[in-house]
């Protein structure tokens, strides 16, 4: 009995804490995770790709891949060569009010640098408090047009 009113004490503690931050914060916090995730592909590096994954995640392309495993699996070949084939960046991030989803999108770049995409990321603030996604969904780069 103890234990557990000890176990109820440490989660309310730890909402109360993660209500405690503002937007902002939260913000930074999913912006670092975003640049983290990108990294992982830079470094070559498909376990720490994993680890930012959500266990129920869906990434659109072709097909959706559906689970962590369906993700790593299918980005499995983009590990493969020595230089990623591509990298991104987080521009926008916005998190909702309750602090448990948030939103980044930002430009996607060729290895030469060249913008080609547009990337859009769901973000959910798990229960071990680590941010990870939850949908992720790319397009094509459609620069601004010039007005006459």
């Amino acid at each position: 009995m103890r234990n557990s009113l000890l176990c109820i004490m440490c989660l309310l503690t730890l909402v109360a804490v993660a209500q405690g931050q503002s937007r902002d914060q939260l913000a930074r916090q999913v912006t670092q995770a975003e640049s983290s995730f990108a990294a992982t592909l830079a470094n070559r590096d498909p376990a720490a790709f994993g680890g930012f994954v959500a266990e129920e995640a869906i990434f659109f392309g072709q097909q959706p891949l559906r689970g962590r495993a369906a993700v790593v699996e299918g980005w499995k070949p983009l590990f493969e060569a020595p230089a990623a084939p591509f990298s991104w960046k987080p521009e926008i991030v916005e998190v909702l009010e309750s602090g448990q989803l948030a939103l980044s999108s930002g430009p996607v770049f060729d290895p030469d640098g060249k913008r080609v995409g547009t990337f859009n990321s769901i973000w959910r603030l798990d229960p071990d408090r680590q941010w990870r996604v939850i949908f992720d969904k790319g397009a094509p780069y459609c620069p601004p047009s010039e007005k006459p």
